[in-house]
């Protein structure tokens, strides 16, 4: 079993920065994937960045690409997401995913933390 921790999140006003961790703890997670989804309020959960266990390529969904960094240091078993010029519209709650199928579909994913909420005020 996996266990992941996230933490970073906060208030920011909007085009300030924010970097979010995900620890993880029970096994490596060097050979998994690991990827970043948003919840805002009435909103189904969303895709936001992924990094391959095998090789490190990443991959952003369109709306915080240039914005938003995903990487992972094996050696602390952690993950991070450093986000950028934030905007109001990047308001959610992020959750750190990790599995072994590389995929933006929250389904693709086995394991989940508990959340960092985020909020940009404009």
């Amino acid at each position: 079993q996996v266990q992941l921790v996230e933490s970073g999140g906060g208030l920011v006003q909007a085009g300030g920065s924010l970097r979010l961790s995900c620890a993880a703890s029970g096994r490596t997670v060097s050979n998994y994937h690991m990827a970043w989804f948003r919840q805002a309020p009435g909103k189904e959960r969303e895709f936001v960045a992924r990094i391959s266990g095998s090789n490190s390529n990443t991959y952003y969904a369109d709306s915080v690409k240039g914005r938003f960094t995903i990487s992972r240091d094996s050696t602390k078993n952690t993950g991070y997401l450093q986000m950028n010029s934030l905007r109001p519209e990047d308001t959610a709650v992020y959750y750190c995913a990790a599995g072994m199928f590389i995929a933006t579909a929250p389904a693709r994913y086995t394991y989940w933390g508990q959340g960092t909420q985020v909020t940009v005020s404009s």
